[in-house]
């Protein structure tokens, strides 16, 4: 078997465990369902499944890496002139016109919500990724700015964005949990965005703007 072959094979069976488990997670809750069971619905023993999961949390939140690295890919793509605030938000608005589910706001995201919360152990979980994702962008503030190791100035810009944000996904949460639809929160959580983006903006807003870049003047081998 080639290289590629066998990598897309271990991709496959590593998203067919992840699918089943989460489709058991949600008709019966995580806390209820063993990953035993998971491993005879997939098809799989259960060191299996731990070779692609450590923990049964991955089973669910296989995208942790990708959530956690988010905010800090979306500022190293920001636009010249934008600023960290700036960036951001512009990313927020999108997912949300977009229905993506990247800040947990889309259709159907309730279901997956109120599984979550009913969970200690998925609780605990999302908390480790919001710190994890805290320090994810204020990494890469610091590298995007060239600030000094004791400059604190990245982290505390980082936790005033991821606290932003946060606020605006638990306001969306709570509706979409009372039965409201995602298009019906829509228009009022773009006014609350805007309300809070602007209020980051004032304390944030010209931290870590991407500059124009000069074009290199021609030498002798251009």
């Amino acid at each position: 078997m080639s290289e590629g072959l066998r990598e897309r094979k271990k991709r496959e069976t590593r998203l067919r465990i992840s699918d089943v488990a989460t489709g058991l997670f949600m008709a019966r809750g995580f806390d209820s369902v063993t990953v035993a069971e998971v491993a005879r619905a997939a098809d799989v023993s259960v060191n299996t499944v731990f070779n692609y999961f450590p923990a049964k949390e991955d089973l669910l939140f296989d995208r942790q890496g990708e959530v956690v690295e988010l905010l800090g890919k979306v500022m190293r793509e920001r636009r010249p002139g934008e600023g960290a605030a700036e960036a951001l938000r512009r990313d927020f608005l999108d997912a949300l016109d977009t229905g993506h589910w990247r800040y947990g706001i889309h259709e159907g995201g309730d279901a997956f919500h109120r599984m979550v919360g009913a969970s200690p152990a998925l609780v605990a979980r999302l908390r480790e990724m919001d710190d994890l994702r805290t320090d994810s962008l204020a990494r890469t503030l610091a590298d995007e700015t060239g600030a000094d190791p004791g400059d604190l100035t990245p982290a505390l810009v980082a936790g005033q964005i991821c606290a932003t944000l946060h606020t605006l996904t638990a306001y969306a949460v709570r509706r979409m949990l009372a039965g409201e639809s995602v298009a019906a929160i829509t228009p009022d959580l773009r006014e609350q965005a805007g309300h809070a983006f602007r209020l980051l903006e004032s304390g944030i807003g010209g931290y870590c703007v991407r500059r124009e870049e000069t074009p290199r003047p021609a030498g002798p081998w251009s």
